[in-house]
């Protein structure tokens, strides 16, 4: 064996074995991710819908930075993967579900609990599907709707009618509790089974960060902010409405012009997301 040929397997060896650690920095903003969905569950449970709301939404902030984070200073590792998961289960699974169902599903009875557990199933199969999946779609595209938009539509009309000062029990714009209560029902089924479709989401994940942009890039970018904070809950609950409805309509252009509407092996480069979840 040559020289550089044992140095480069010795190196590969040590590199192997420093991705097996566990790094300060990426998990930090994981953790916090998880906070924000435990934050986010005990305030529904004492009443404070407006600041479960907010939980979640920092949830979707920290858990957009955690692998990007870790692919900048170069510390991705195993560990991370699998707490960046379960992390996601937390707060864009279990959470959503919980709140919704004690802020207003829990008055359909039987309905209403099913409803909170088939959001937070397809959160877990989404998640698992997302783990062995990721070396053969498309990087493009997600799988089904991710998580954290799934999370956004569910939390995001919550935090809209409490925006406007809806409580429980109350209705608004001649709509009764009970139609209310429905309308819940069924975003949250629509937002947990549209997961776990074949319908592909446009991923965002091929605009990279580090190269130049033009400079009307950015005064868009600081209009996007402006535009947000006019009134976040319905400019966010709009923004994902159109972005959980995008899916279907990408899937019915495709079909319509027989291309293929799968995101499974539609491009032959291997996804730089490996192992980074949704």
């Amino acid at each position: 064996m040559h020289d550089g040929d044992e140095a480069n397997e010795n190196a590969e060896v040590l590199v192997s074995k420093r991705r097996k650690g566990i790094y300060v920095l990426p998990n930090l903003f994981t953790l916090a991710a998880l906070f924000g969905g435990f934050y986010a569950i005990v305030m529904a449970m004492n009443g404070r819908f407006e600041m479960a709301a907010l939980g979640v939404f920092c949830s979707m902030v920290l858990d957009s930075l955690d692998g990007r984070v870790a692919r900048m200073t170069n510390t991705q590792s195993a560990f991370g993967e699998q707490m960046d998961s379960l992390s996601d289960m937390v707060s864009f699974g279990a959470a959503p579900a919980l709140i919704a169902y004690i802020w207003a599903l829990q008055g359909l009875g039987r309905w209403g609990w099913i409803a909170a557990f088939v959001y937070c199933a397809c959160a877990a199969l989404r998640l698992a599907r997302f783990n062995v999946n990721t070396g053969v779609v498309d990087k493009r595209y997600f799988q089904g709707l991710p998580s954290p938009a799934a999370a956004a539509l569910v939390i995001g009309f919550m935090w809209l009618l409490t925006d406007v000062g809806v409580h429980p029990g109350q209705g608004v714009l001649g709509l009764s509790w009970t139609h209310i209560t429905w309308v819940m029902f069924g975003v949250t089924l629509y937002a947990g089974l549209t997961m776990v479709t074949n319908v592909p989401f446009y991923s965002f994940k091929d605009l990279h960060m580090k190269k130049s942009v033009p400079f009307a890039a950015i005064v868009l970018i600081a209009l996007g902010i402006a535009v947000v904070n006019i009134h976040p809950p319905t400019v966010l609950f709009g923004i994902f409405v159109l972005y959980g409805l995008s899916g279907y309509a990408l899937y019915a252009w495709r079909k319509a012009k027989g291309q293929q509407t799968s995101v499974i092996s539609t491009s032959t480069d291997e996804p730089d997301e490996q192992g980074l979840h949704d």
